[in-house]
């Protein structure tokens, strides 16, 4: 997602509906298509790393209310009542498809590249998505697929969460040392290009800084908070720490200072290394950057720190891929659990004892989508998604603080009501950076959620029929 924060995207009609809510709202205009932050990105990162701070204090605060580790389903569930469970829950289905949809699509372009490094390439319908909403061009400019819909499959994306669909129906466990491993491997990628391209800077790149200045810089955040997904787990430590009350801020402040660090390095010397317009659309802008060097250079070492790029990017993605699918299917084996989805979710293979079933339809709800849209498409779904839950979740933080004031917290948010009004304002501005069509299809989907929820959920829930 760092090409499309940086450059934008750019449709080929002009349309309300492809206009960020905000600047809709100011200029009262049509668009074809957003701003990207330029150069400026990393303000835009400084922004969501300070949302996310705020955000997870609630989370914090609402996860020590409990005496279990789960997810904000679990969290709100035992908090908030049924209805605004099922919500989160809904949302959190939407967060978890929409947002490994969207890092399937960049392990295959990153997949792709690495083939590219071999010297094979394969037939180009068989590895672009079907949807191309920007088209697609090669390194030299040249357009290979106008905008629009063209007949191919996104094969790598598909196989890729198939793959990992199969090992998941069969037992995995998460294991401590095996995550080091991998963040090992994306922090050695992340040097490892900023140390090699640091050599290959053109200053000149950086100016204009922020070349569609506010407004680009609040798209970008609001295209560049998936990088921050996940970050709320940190929260979930909230009855483990022995001093809560000061290990979480520590805790919760420091991964997203040495996070924001790392991005903000990656994206001052990626700006600086190519003109900020040409990675328009670009699923993989690093190692694609990398290769345009290589080629214009000939440099031998930044041929072999390319692929060094590409399989520490590949092997990070592999692991949010599996984090999320196993996330995904947990959420709704539970919501079948507490009978807000049929029982059909909460099936348990007889010989591996997962959940089979929520597993397989997880990955076709994942997969099938990923060889047909574009990344631009689903990573916005996903952080609407993913904003609208945080702000349930500060919400919710506050009418707590009202209603059960003496309720017991392991860790509570510092500031007072700060952090969760913070939390609820900064989200929202953030949300207010994506595309109208955006809202739209975001509306619809709680629009469905809200009518299952009232058709089936609230009459098969563990609570039907009782008096509460």
């Amino acid at each position: 997602m760092v090409g499309t924060a940086i450059a934008g995207q750019k449709f080929d009609t002009s349309s309300i509906l492809n206009a960020p809510l905000l600047d809709y709202l100011i200029k009262h205009t049509a668009s074809l298509g957003r701003p990207g932050a330029g150069p400026a990105l990393a303000l835009s990162l400084v922004l969501v790393a300070i949302v996310c701070a705020f955000t997870a204090l609630c989370y914090a605060e609402l996860a020590s209310m409990i005496p279990i580790a789960g997810s904000a389903y679990t969290y709100t569930y035992a908090t908030m009542g049924e209805l605004i469970a099922w919500i989160i829950g809904w949302d959190l289905i939407l967060e978890y498809a929409v947002s490994n949809m969207a890092v399937s699509v960049g392990f295959s372009a990153h997949l792709v590249d690495m083939f590219d490094w071999f010297g094979w390439h394969p037939a180009l319908r068989w590895i672009t998505p079907a949807y191309l909403p920007a088209g697609l061009s090669d390194l030299k400019g040249n357009m290979l697929y106008p905008p629009g819909v063209h007949f191919g499959f996104n094969f790598p994306a598909f196989l890729v969460v198939m793959i990992l669909t199969v090992i998941l129906v069969r037992g995995i466990r998460e294991s401590a040392e095996a995550n080091n491993t991998m963040v090992i491997l994306k922090i050695a990628a992340i040097f490892a290009f900023i140390i090699a391209g640091a050599h290959y800077v053109h200053p000149g790149n950086w100016h204009p800084f922020a070349p569609n200045g506010l407004s680009g810089i609040l798209t970008g955040g609001s295209i560049i908070f998936f990088t921050y997904i996940g970050f709320d787990s940190v929260s979930t430590a909230a009855e483990e720490a022995k001093n809560p009350q000061r290990d979480l801020p520590i805790g919760i402040i420091a991964t997203l200072v040495v996070c924001t660090l790392l991005y903000i390095g990656v994206a001052v010397t990626l700006t600086g290394l190519v003109p900020w317009q040409s990675m328009l659309d670009d699923a993989a802008p690093v190692v694609n950057s990398l290769k345009k060097l290589t080629v214009a250079t000939g440099s031998h070492s930044l041929h072999w720190v390319r692929l060094g790029v590409l399989f520490g990017a590949m092997m990070g993605m592999i692991s949010s891929l599996l984090v999320f699918q196993l996330g995904q299917a947990r959420v709704w084996f539970a919501m079948s659990r507490d009978g807000l989805m049929p029982k059909l979710f909460g099936r348990v293979h007889p010989r591996f004892r997962t959940p089979a079933t929520a597993t397989w339809i997880a990955g076709f709800v994942v997969g099938v989508p990923a060889g047909i849209l574009d990344i631009g498409t689903l990573a916005d779904l996903s952080n609407i998604g993913t904003l609208f839950a945080f702000v349930l979740v500060s919400i919710g933080v506050i009418i707590l603080r009202f209603r059960e004031p003496d309720r017991r917290r392991g860790f509570r948010a510092p500031g007072g009501l700060a952090a969760p009004v913070l939390s609820v304002f900064f989200c929202v501005l953030l949300m207010s950076g994506l595309p109208i069509l955006t809202w739209l299809r975001f509306f619809t989907w709680l629009v469905i959620g809200l009518t299952v929820y009232w058709l089936y959920s609230r009459h098969h829930s563990e609570f039907a029929g009782r008096e509460l």
